[in-house]
């Protein structure tokens, strides 16, 4: 880390010299961290390494308990967080992990080597904030320090290097933005860091390109990981979880899923606060698109933010991750021997019965966890969206992480007592129309189900078709 004549933030007693300093001058737009190492409960350095067997094996129940409780301490986060996002299996041993880790470094730096023939820039401690090739692919007539008195020299033809091309600058821009008040992005050297693997991830990705809010997802990851390529796994790992946030087309927003979750959930939880947002025409929520597109990194001082993250990764954590991304080709399978190996949050759907593939994810519940905070103030001087948006504009810096991760867990168990009561009602309703009603439920709506299937089976892909059993069942006899 990067020391400079800045401002630490203190944890408990303990004086983080040469974590996360600030710029002397950017001290007082910084939000006061909250966050405090609790003996005990903050999983050190120390007990990190105790739960390691000597072959390597990890007791991921063991830390997973630790952070949920109290969070991780600074000088671990990026080798937890590695195991959090499932890039390594906690299974495996410190060999397999070194044969894995060295792999991934070649792979990441061949990918580098084959950007940097197309950019030389790619690499080189340097990055750009201005075009380095024209929209139709035509050589610039003018370089500039912002591009580094780099252009492309030749036509570019090919739809996908041009696509990349153009988005260079744009990751520049964002780059020189990005948590600029930390000492730590001083450094040309570590700025340029971040836009090499941005920019890299941007040319494996095609489908979702470069967008807004990456930058500040990726920046924690190369602040922590000092190894660039493993850094860039980190936050692969972390994309994989977000990625469909990001994908735009010119008719929606990949974010829309999650909001019409949040919709769902303050509806069931909340009515007469939905119906409130409802009637100011912000039933869709897209007043909460930045907190979920970058975690809360706006509602949050840089440190709370981190222990935002670990804690719903570690609330989220599921065991079949690693095998999932490794070896998709195998599916996994639920073994109930692991049920105390998943997250608070995960495990609650496990032992609900519903598929561990569902899309929910503890970020929905953690901005129903802040609308509910400030409830009686959007029911009483909310007169229109621009009333909401001031009203949550002033939420950041004053929010307790640990609290409101703990009032989400809350509305979640809330929402799926609500939503198992549907449900129950939902079966008593068609086990009666089974046996008692003189006409069928048209099951050609529903793909999987069969005229011949028993009540039971009906509900095999809920809750994605409760809604239309729920059409059939409120019409009259």
């Amino acid at each position: 880390m990067i020391c400079c004549g800045g401002v630490m933030w203190k944890l408990g007693g303990e004086d983080l010299q040469g974590f996360f300093p600030v710029r002397s001058e950017c001290q007082a737009d910084v939000p006061r961290t909250r966050f405090k190492s609790r003996a005990g409960k903050t999983l050190s350095a120390r007990r990190w390494h105790a739960a390691f067997t000597e072959d390597g094996h990890l007791d991921m129940e063991r830390v997973l308990r630790r952070i949920q409780r109290g969070g991780i301490h600074p000088s671990i986060k990026g080798e937890v967080w590695e195991f959090l996002l499932g890039g390594y299996d906690p299974d495996s041993t410190f060999e397999d992990r070194t044969k894995l880790r060295n792999h991934r470094r070649e792979q990441y730096y061949a990918w580098k080597e084959e950007c940097q023939k197309m950019v030389p820039l790619v690499g080189s401690g340097k990055f750009v904030t201005m075009a380095i090739v024209a929209e139709d692919g035509q050589p610039l007539e003018e370089s500039s320090v912002e591009n580094q008195e780099w252009l492309v020299k030749t036509a570019v033809t090919d739809k996908r290097v041009l696509q990349w091309m153009l988005v260079l600058s744009q990751i520049g821009l964002d780059v020189i933005r990005t948590d600029r008040y930390l000492c730590f992005y001083e450094s040309e050297r570590n700025q340029a860091r971040l836009w090499d693997v941005l920019a890299i991830y941007t040319w494996l990705n095609p489908d979702i390109g470069y967008v807004q809010g990456m930058n500040d997802i990726c920046s924690p990851m190369i602040i922590l990981i000092e190894d660039e390529a493993d850094a860039f796994w980190c936050f692969e790992r972390a994309m994989r979880r977000l990625r469909e946030n990001f994908r735009t087309t010119s008719t929606s927003m990949g974010v829309q899923t999650q909001l019409g979750m949040l919709s769902q959930v303050i509806q069931t939880v909340d009515p007469r606060l939905h119906q409130h947002l409802e009637d100011l025409d912000g039933g869709e929520y897209l007043f909460a698109i930045r907190m979920l597109m970058v975690l809360f990194r706006r509602e949050f001082s840089f440190l709370d933010a981190l222990y935002l993250w670990e804690m719903m990764w570690a609330m989220e954590y599921n065991p079949n991750k690693f095998a999932s991304y490794e070896k998709p080709e195998n599916g996994t399978k639920q073994d109930p021997r692991l049920l105390k190996q998943y997250g608070k949050f995960e495990r609650k759907y496990i032992k609900s019965g519903q598929n561990e593939q569902h899309d929910n994810t503890l970020a929905v519940f953690v901005v129903a966890s802040v609308l509910e905070t400030k409830n009686k103030r959007l029911l009483k001087e909310a007169k229109g969206l621009d009333d909401v948006v001031q009203i949550l504009g002033g939420i950041a810096g004053n929010l307790d992480a640990r609290k409101a991760c703990k009032e989400a867990l809350k509305i979640h168990e809330k929402f799926l007592r609500k939503e198992n009561e549907r449900r129950r009602r939902l079966e008593e309703n068609c086990t009666h129309w089974w046996f008692k009603s003189s006409w069928k439920i048209n099951v050609s709506l529903i793909p999987s189900i069969t005229p011949s299937s028993e009540p039971s089976a009906w509900f095999d892909t809920w809750p994605t078709k409760v809604e239309k059993l729920e059409q059939h069942l409120t019409l009259p006899r």
